[in-house]
């Protein structure tokens, strides 16, 4: 299981643009090394990550073998409400992870 970490203002005023940043530790594997044996090692990287913001998407980003070892993503949203953002990150091997951060809008 990969370790991911959040950061979402806990408070914002009604039509704030506020900043999220998430980064995600995983064992990645590029599917470009071979083992000691010329095996080549099948490619295990995060390929997906997607944002909601009560239940509505707001962001999504299609990840490559290039990007990062541990992806860290920041990007902007208008705070319109209260309620909850889902954070999922999906990858090959089945990988599939989902984290939440609420959110008060005042």
């Amino acid at each position: 299981m990969a370790r991911a970490l959040i950061n979402v203002p806990a408070k914002a005023k009604r039509g704030e643009v506020i900043t999220i940043k998430t980064l995600i530790s995983h064992v990645m594997e590029t599917g470009f090394r071979h083992t000691t044996m010329g095996v080549r090692i099948p490619r295990d990287i995060i390929d997906t990550f997607v944002c909601t913001y009560n239940g509505e998407e707001i962001f999504r980003a299609t990840l490559h073998s290039a990007i990062a070892a541990n992806p860290f993503i920041t990007f902007h949203t208008v705070a319109t409400e209260s309620g909850t953002l889902t954070f999922t990150w999906s990858g090959d091997s089945q990988f599939s992870q989902t984290e939440t951060a609420n959110i008060v809008v005042e």
